[in-house]
């Protein structure tokens, strides 16, 4: 679960590269606009890797270098 919600994670972060940069929304081109069902499901899936992502922080294994 860790290393799925870490690559959606990348994914997401490199959408958002996209648009900051170069106003091009990866995600939407793919799915059909942000409107789409697809679109808001992906986002969402995205989002929800993020929280998990969180978790990271608090990890004793992640905050002593150890993996």
């Amino acid at each position: 679960m860790d290393m799925i919600a870490l690559i959606l994670t990348i994914i997401g972060s490199f959408n958002w590269g996209l648009i900051g940069l170069f106003q091009f929304d990866l995600v939407a081109w793919l799915f059909g606009g942000q409107t789409s069902v697809m679109s808001r499901v992906i986002y969402g899936i995205i989002a929800l890797a993020g929280l998990w992502c969180i978790s990271f922080l608090f990890r004793k294994d992640f905050l002593n270098g150890n993996d």
